[in-house]
């Protein structure tokens, strides 16, 4: 036996186990010391029933067995590795020219390679290592092919049901981020409450604003749509007519009560500041700034002689054009523009009126179609109820607000029993008389939140 200078895969000698078995101790000392010095994990046994022994408790990745042992020869040991083993790699030493048994052991032991006494070191190592490498490169046959028949699988299933297959996917990544996505929701919930409460509170400022910058959103944001608007730029318009009077936190009372149409002066030119104003209260947090540059806007006129930069038409932008119409049409009715309050008709004609020189024409027809369809409705979508009449699970359709302008709970808020009597007794310590709009269904009845 002649030693050579030869090294192992480093996978053979992190990984790699062999189980020797002969009825000869020099013979498997000998093996030993080969296998260990490069690296393998070597174990021996004298008889194949010790064999069968070390193979149950141990993974043996290859079995080097003699043929010629008393009790079990090596071509039953190998065929009983194979059938309880299969994975194990199976080699015959033999010592002899017995091609009758060689064949036997090969055909069941179903033996990888024979090798005969004595044998070379260099071909003992290079046989060893190239039925690892093999076994390695099966497996790893083995996993692809695998791999590729799912594949091929989910594939052809794909193919048969391509949107149910989709749906699948989708939820299961939806499920994987629930967690973020009601955080999200959540939060994004409570940042348009608190935009609510916020603007309630300039409102509290002034009787007459009680309500103003809620009925501006929200015909603002229904214009919008009209308008084909969708996602940011309609929660930025929605946003800017929440905060539409922000600017004007630090008018007087006096000014806050003021016709504009009877301005003159220093409180003209104060109110000409207010959208400027506006904008730079909201500047600072990033999430309002779209709804900053639309308050900006708001005093723009569409024929280019408006405040503060003079813009005309397309220069001014679509969400100031839209808030600068909803905000007049509710101004016209509340006092703010003129000494006497308008009809809602009356503020309808002014709007046209000022189509082309104070409006976006375009703003104007979507205004108007959005009117007449409330007026055309027939199937109403909501029904107002006393405070006695409401059920736990009602679902609010509107933001609930008390005759001083204050916001107790906003749209899409589910009723439960403890509201209920929260909003009962708040009638009773006010002394006022509070309607709940309530959500209806397609059918006129009452909407039910059902949850867990």
């Amino acid at each position: 036996m002649t030693n050579v200078a030869y090294l192992p895969t480093e996978a053979e000698a992190r990984q790699s186990t062999l189980l020797c078995v002969d009825d000869e101790p020099n013979i498997l000392s000998s093996l030993r010391r080969l296998f260990r010095a490069k690296g393998y994990r070597v174990l021996v046994a004298e008889s194949g029933y010790a064999g069968l022994q070390v193979l149950a408790t141990e993974a043996v990745d290859l079995v080097i067995s003699d043929m010629r042992m008393p009790e079990m020869d090596g071509a039953h040991f190998l065929e009983l590795v194979r059938t309880r083993w299969p994975d194990t790699i199976r080699i015959l030493l033999t010592g002899y020219a017995d091609v009758s048994s060689i064949i036997e052991a090969i055909n069941r032991g179903e033996i990888y390679r024979y090798i005969t006494k004595p044998w070379d070191d260099n071909d003992m190592l290079l046989v060893v290592r190239d039925a690892l490498e093999r076994k390695v490169l099966q497996n790893e046959k083995l996993r692809l092919e695998e791999l590729t028949q799912r594949q091929n699988n989910e594939l052809k299933a794909l193919n048969a049901n391509l949107e149910e297959k989709v749906h699948e996917r989708t939820a299961a990544l939806n499920q994987a981020n629930d967690a973020l996505r009601g955080a999200n929701e959540k939060l994004k919930t409570s940042f348009l409450i608190s935009i609510k409460v916020f603007s309630n509170l300039i409102e509290m400022r002034g009787g007459h604003l009680a309500g103003h910058s809620r009925r501006v959103a929200d015909l603002s944001r229904k214009i919008g749509m009209k308008m084909g608007m969708e996602g940011q730029a309609l929660q930025e318009i929605f946003i800017a007519g929440l905060m539409i009077d922000i600017g004007k936190i630090g008018f007087s009372d006096e000014m806050l009560t003021m016709p504009v149409s009877v301005m003159a002066g220093d409180n003209l030119a104060t109110y000409r500041k207010f959208p400027v104003r506006g904008e730079q209260l909201l500047m600072p947090l990033e999430d309002l700034r779209g709804a900053a540059k639309i308050l900006r806007a708001q005093l723009e006129r569409f024929d280019g002689t408006g405040f503060p930069d003079a813009l005309g038409a397309e220069a001014i932008p679509i969400g100031a054009r839209i808030l600068a119409l909803s905000s007049d049409y509710d101004n016209f009715q509340i006092g703010i523009l003129a000494q006497r309050r308008f009809q809602p008709e009356q503020a309808r004609v002014s709007i046209m009126q000022g189509s082309g020189t104070r409006y976006d024409p375009e703003v104007v027809n979507a205004f108007n179609s959005v009117l007449n369809k409330n007026e055309d409705e027939t199937v109403a979508r909501e029904i107002v109820l006393a405070p006695l009449k409401l059920l736990p699970g009602m679902v609010l359709s509107k933001d609930l607000i008390s005759q001083d302008g204050i916001l107790l709970l906003s749209a899409d808020h589910v009723l439960g029993e403890r509201l209920i009597q929260q909003i009962l007794d708040f009638e009773k310590i006010s002394g006022t008389r509070l309607s709940v709009s309530i959500r209806l269904d397609r059918g006129g009845n009452a909407t039910f939140f059902i949850g867990g």
